[in-house]
This record gives structure tokens, C-alpha cells and sequence, in this order.
């Protein structure tokens, strides 16, 4: 059997327009084996026998088959090992070997195991049609906002065709918030796309069931109705499924929300913002949404611009705590 390597090899010489005999020749095979290898639908292709020869184990098949279907009946301590069952052929006159009945054995509970859909292949979509559909999502990240540290909810939108992207950031994650990201979200893409991918967040699902089975919130229901857009939930702890928002998860962060040191004159990391005031601590410099990008902040102290506070940044429990720290590290670096 070849290896990848050599039937990519092959399927790549011939198309470059090199004739057969030839590739034959230089690999040392045969002209059917290169044929097989471009004729095959894929780069890697193996034999697979259709029908399983048993010439021993053939006129004791129906026996065989009653006295697997008897064990399976019983109680799981009760049932034969193979060993056994071989054993028992063996005194009917079976001349084969274990390794014979062992392998028809297996083969015997994969066909009864496997169930309607099983063994057939399934796949995640990963082509979508234009305005088919959209992926929204949640993250936190840690801001500094009117000279405070605080966390903030990020709403993402991405369309699943086109990877257009829109990010507003809110003060918390309640359901009004939702419905608010969503209506800005489709008035910047101009459009309402047909389905909306979701997790299981508590504001757009109820109950989560068997399956993709759901009982969705009445007035998140409500907003999609108006929007005509039908919502798709994702198995739980299944982010792959609407993998292209995860992606962007870590892209904005990494954009805007992370700072960046970049070393200034006389030996100093430069601290800048947005605003150009509050600074993030640590003497990190932050990078400010550059113009085209759908970002922004909403709440109460949105006027004074978002400010990076830095990986480094303590996470401590209370606002006070988190502010203290974040002084101290301004007057070390001489930043503020």
C-alpha cells in the first residue's frame, strides 16, 4: 500500500503534465498502481475487501451466530468468555482457529451495537451561504475607564460568510444588553442574516435538553421573531461549533484590550491612551481602536474612553483593592 507522500507525489507529477510510463519508471511501480493513485478521490486510498471469506469457520456460522445471540442474553457475570465459545465449537467438530472466532465475534457486536446514523459521517459547516447566518458571543476583559479599573461584558457579532466583524462593549451581560448589541450589530451590517448561533447563555436559553432540544427565553424569542431570525443553540461545552466567534474572542482581545510595552526615550515606557489620559499600569503602552473598526464602549463613564490595563494588572475582588495597585504601579514607573 503507498504512503501519502507518494500519492500526493504522483497525482502532483501528472498534473504538472507527466506522462505515466514516466512515473511509473521513476518510482518503481507499476502503471496500474499510478493509475489507481490519480484516479482516486482523495490523496490517500487503501483496499478494503468487500466480502470476508470463511472456509472454516462458514458451515459453523448459523451455530456460531445462535450461541453469541444466547450470551448476549445473559446476565453480564453468566456470559462466556470467547475462549469458552471457541471451546464449544471446537467439540461440534470446528477446526479453526481462535483468532477466527474472536475477530467474527467482534464484527457480530458492531452490526447489532450500531443504530440508526451511527458510523455515518458528520460535519460542523463551515461554508456558509451569504447573509445564512451569524455567530454571537460574550467575553470579559479588564478596562480602565475615568482613571478606574473595571470589567466589562464584549459583545461579538461575526457573519458567518462574509467574517464581518462587530464588538460593543457593555457594563453588564443582562438581557437588554443583548437585545441592544444585537440591534446596533444588524444596523451596522445593513442586513439581518437568516440564523443566529448561540451558546446556552442564561438570557437566550431556558432549559437545555437531549440533543439540540431547547427551550428558549420568551423574550429573546420575542426579538428574534421580529428580526425573523431563527436561533441555533450549540451542545454544551461544544465552542467549536461556532468556532469563528471564538476566534475572534482571542483576536480582539490580543487588538484592544491587551497593552503592549513600547519602550519611549530616556529609557521609559511611554503610557498613552485613547483619551491620552488615564494610563494602564505597569507603564505598558496601550493601543487606542484604530478608525473602521465597529468598537465601542457603553456606560455611564463611556465619555472618557476605554483604557488597557494591562496583562500584569491585579484582579483582586474589590474595586478599591484593584485601584490601590494600580496608583502604586503609576508611581513607580513615574507614569501619571
Amino acid at each position: 500500500m503507498l504512503v501519502v507522500e507518494t500519492v500526493v507525489r504522483i497525482r502532483r507529477e501528472h498534473a504538472s503534465g507527466k506522462a505515466i510510463k514516466a512515473i511509473a519508471r521513476d518510482l518503481r511501480l507499476s502503471r496500474k498502481v499510478v493509475r489507481k493513485a490519480i484516479r482516486a478521490p482523495e490523496g490517500a486510498f487503501d483496499y478494503r475487501r468487500t466480502v470476508q471469506p470463511l472456509p472454516r469457520l462458514g458451515p459453523f456460522q448459523e451455530r456460531l451466530d445462535t450461541l453469541l445471540t444466547e450470551n448476549e442474553a445473559r446476565h453480564r457475570r453468566d456470559r462466556l468468555r470467547m475462549t469458552r465459545i471457541h471451546d464449544l465449537l471446537c467439540r461440534e467438530g470446528f477446526e479453526g482457529s481462535y483468532d477466527a472466532v474472536r475477530r467474527y465475534a467482534q464484527r457480530w457486536r458492531e452490526a447489532r451495537r450500531k443504530d440508526a446514523g451511527d458510523g455515518a459521517p458528520a460535519f460542523i459547516p463551515l461554508m456558509f451561504k451569504p447573509g445564512e447566518a451569524y455567530q454571537f458571543d460574550w467575553s470579559h476583559e479588564d478596562v480602565e475607564i475615568a482613571g478606574k479599573p473595571m470589567r466589562v461584558k464584549v459583545a461579538h457579532m461575526r457573519l458567518c460568510a462574509s467574517r464581518a466583524v462587530y464588538v460593543r462593549a457593555y457594563p453588564r451581560e443582562t438581557q437588554e444588553m443583548v437585545f441592544d448589541a444585537h440591534a446596533r450589530g444588524f444596523a451596522f451590517f445593513g442586513g439581518v442574516p437568516l440564523r443566529g448561533i448561540y451558546d446556552n447563555m442564561k438570557t437566550a436559553v431556558t432549559a437545555v435538553f437531549a440533543g439540540k432540544e431547547r427551550v428558549f427565553n420568551r423574550r429573546f424569542l420575542v426579538m428574534a421573531d421580529h428580526y425573523m431570525v431563527e436561533p441555533t443553540a450549540c451542545s454544551p461545552a461544544a465552542g467549536w461549533e461556532k468556532g469563528q466567534v471564538e476566534n475572534q474572542v482571542q483576536t480582539i482581545r490580543g487588538r484592544f484590550f491587551q497593552c503592549r510595552a513600547a519602550p519611549h526615550a530616556g529609557g521609559q515606557a511611554k503610557c498613552s491612551g485613547p483619551q491620552g489620559g488615564a494610563r494602564p499600569a505597569g507603564g505598558a503602552r496601550c493601543r487606542a481602536p484604530r478608525s473602521g473598526h465597529a468598537f465601542a464602549v457603553v456606560g455611564r463613564r463611556a465619555a472618557a474612553g476605554f483604557h488597557c490595563t494591562g496583562i500584569g494588572q491585579p484582579t483582586a475582588g474589590n474595586t478599591r483593592r484593584r485601584a490601590d495597585c494600580a496608583a502604586r504601579q503609576r508611581s513607580r514607573t513615574g507614569c501619571g
